[in-house]
């Protein structure tokens, strides 16, 4: 949900709600709207993801991941970048958290490379694997952390589905139609079809519904899309 207030959220949660199968509340509108937006979502029977991306050392990001228990997510992320320590604490943490109070454990998701860094972006910063690499990596790293699943690009799917297993869960962003491509700062994007016929098990979709002249027809096409994605993976 790319809504820029707690009014504007609202809006799209009461228009998409019974068309989409869950929310994310990322940093804009939680920065606007903060744990408000989460509870009001949660309040009307709707599914959260809490994208946040928490990066910082092993005993913040475990209380960070306490207090989205607290607030009943559904499912969060953090930066696989943050070390096979930082995210296996949040993983416990979460679990000790959600037994304490008789929740149910949330997705908890590691952010392998960001959609809108390519091989040559990697380079700059200083790293010396490509993308491809690194993304293998960091969802393994991941996956021996304890995290459900990662976030990583559509083009990513099929090698981490290779290295880590079909149980493993992996959430495409970038997910734009044909003519959408190059369009923004997503870099590495494919179709909702393509994703899901690569073994992504959810899309994040935001402009592409977002922008449209008629939200609830993108969403329908959207729908439709993966399910052509799915029949083509079957």
């Amino acid at each position: 949900m790319d809504a820029s207030s707690y009014d504007d959220a609202l809006e799209w949660l009461d228009l998409l709600s019974g068309h989409v199968g869950m929310f994310k509340v990322g940093k804009e509108l939680f920065t606007a709207a903060g744990p408000d937006i989460v509870r009001a979502i949660k309040e009307r029977g709707q599914k959260v993801f809490l994208d946040l991306k928490y990066h910082d050392i092993p005993n913040t990001v475990a209380r960070a991941a306490e207090a989205a228990v607290h607030l009943g997510v559904d499912m969060f992320n953090v930066h696989a970048s943050g070390g096979i320590p930082m995210i296996r604490e949040s993983v416990v943490a979460s679990a000790a958290c959600c037994e304490q109070l008789n929740k149910q454990k949330p997705i908890i998701l590691a952010v392998t490379v960001l959609t809108s860094l390519n091989d040559d972006d990697l380079k700059a910063i200083g790293f010396s694997m490509g993308v491809k690499d690194l993304v293998v990596r960091l969802a393994k790293m991941a996956q021996e952390a304890g995290a459900s699943g990662v976030v990583a690009s559509p083009l990513d799917v099929s090698s981490i589905r290779e290295h880590c297993g079909k149980k493993f869960i992996i959430v495409t962003p970038g997910i734009r139609g044909p003519d959408e491509r190059n369009r923004d700062d997503q870099k590495r994007t494919l179709s909702a079809a393509e994703a899901i016929k690569a073994g992504a098990d959810y899309l994040v979709v935001g402009r592409p519904i977002r922008r449209a002249r008629d939200p609830l027809e993108a969403c329908a096409r959207m729908i439709d899309e993966i399910a052509a994605g799915m029949r083509a993976a079957s």
